[in-house]
């Protein structure tokens, strides 16, 4: 069985090395573990950089060439151009050279607060820079929907949620291990390609992305296109978004039990959920014909949590304050998995008969139409991203065992 912490806010902590080793093994000891993880109420994780970890003198060979670049020399290829270059980036998220990433996450305030204390004191001069995070009420983000509703199933680890893993013909089954944690079999019946022992089992790797939500933008979107009606605006919003603001499916009954348990197949042309919808291009389940085959190895588990004060309800001009949210993910390929769900799906809809028609809430970098169809048609327009991406890095996040054997210990 395995255990979502449920945390309600976290600080991301961005580090610099004076001594790896040393500072890897005061970590150790304090790193969160899955056996206690119920019984905690504020936690510590570590992830590592490629720099990092060839500050730790790792092989650049022995891990992807994706984690060893890093983001900033894939940002073209991710669609972060125009205002989302890294020339625009926040400097203190993930500054070029961060060599590791730690996390602490809380459930409790006060355990939280102590805890984020002791591993500032901990990390030292070596800490370079931090971002704070919690949740918005209702576990809402800034754009006003409900998120985090659907991860994958994965076997062995339960319950096995309908519509959580993939689609069959009798229902739904989990997902392999091995797509999530290295050292499994994954969906093809093998193992992930990894670095050696004992780096190669019970780790993964991890998407830290800072993304800025246009929330004034994305109002005045709205009423530009619907007037005044604000039931009008969330009908539009929640095709934008594929989902209803309170996270029901746009495919199922408001009043289903399960709001999980749905397939594209039977709306192929997107009368009910459109095409273009955010929740169908990152995870378009059957929409792509074969059952789920070419859906099913690009899954990723996401962790985000917004970041900022929200904007007043029914404000549409912007305020200037910084707000967003900080976009989390583990995948066994960061290639394989995240980096098809950001460049294939949502920057470019070829996948969904779209042509190049981007996500409209999360894809692209300037001006973008989506297609809401119907008799005729009907044609929405963004002037400019209502999310821009402000800083991110790739992670390796190891084991235990690996994190004493980075520590030399």
């Amino acid at each position: 069985m395995v255990w979502g912490f449920g945390a309600q806010q976290s600080a991301y902590m961005f580090v610099h090395f004076d001594d790896g080793p040393a500072l890897m093994g005061e970590l150790a000891g304090r790193v969160a573990t899955a056996k206690f993880l119920p019984e905690q109420s504020a936690i510590v994780n570590v992830a590592l950089s490629g720099a990092g970890l060839l500050e730790l003198g790792v092989c650049r060979d022995e891990f992807p060439g994706e984690l060893m670049d890093g983001m900033r020399v894939r940002a073209e290829m991710l669609g972060d151009t125009g205002p989302s270059r890294p020339e625009k980036w926040d400097p203190g998220f993930a500054a070029a050279g961060t060599h590791a990433v730690v996390t602490v996450s809380g459930k409790d305030d006060q355990a939280f607060k102590q805890l984020a204390a002791e591993t500032r004191t901990l990390l030292g001069p070596q800490l370079v820079g931090e971002q704070a995070a919690s949740m918005l009420g209702g576990n809402r983000e800034h754009f006003g929907f409900a998120d985090g509703l659907s991860q994958p199933s994965i076997e062995g680890l339960g319950p096995d949620t309908p519509g959580q893993g993939v689609p069959t013909k009798k229902g739904w089954r989990p997902l392999k291990a091995g797509e999530f944690v290295l050292g499994y079999e994954d969906e093809d019946g093998v193992r992930p390609p990894a670095p050696e022992y004992p780096l190669d089992r019970n780790a993964t790797y991890m998407v830290l992305r800072k993304l800025y939500q246009d929330v004034a933008g994305f109002r005045r979107f709205l009423f530009d296109h619907e007037g005044a009606d604000e039931a009008k605006q969330s009908e539009l919003a929640s095709k934008i978004v594929g989902r209803r603001h309170d996270g029901t499916s746009l495919l199922l009954d408001p009043e289903a039990p399960e709001q999980n348990d749905f397939r594209f197949g039977g709306d192929p042309e997107g009368m009910r959920c459109p095409l273009g919808a955010h929740v169908r291009r990152s995870n378009p389940r059957d929409a792509l014909g074969f059952g789920a085959r070419l859906s099913s190895r690009h899954r990723i588990i996401r962790r985000g949590m917004p970041y900022g004060e929200p904007l007043p309800g029914g404000e549409t001009v912007d305020d200037g304050a910084d707000r967003g949210l900080i976009f989390v993910c583990f995948c066994a390929s960061i290639e394989r998995q995240y980096e098809v769900v950001q460049t294939q799906w949502c920057n470019d809809g070829d996948a969904f008969g779209l042509g190049r028609e981007p996500d409209l809430l999360l894809g692209g970098d300037g001006s973008a139409r989506m297609t809401l169809p119907g008799n005729p048609p009907r044609f929405v327009r963004r002037k400019k991203p209502f999310v821009l991406t402000r800083g991110g890095e790739y992670l390796y996040v190891p084991s235990l065992s690996g994190l004493r054997a980075l520590a030399g210990t």
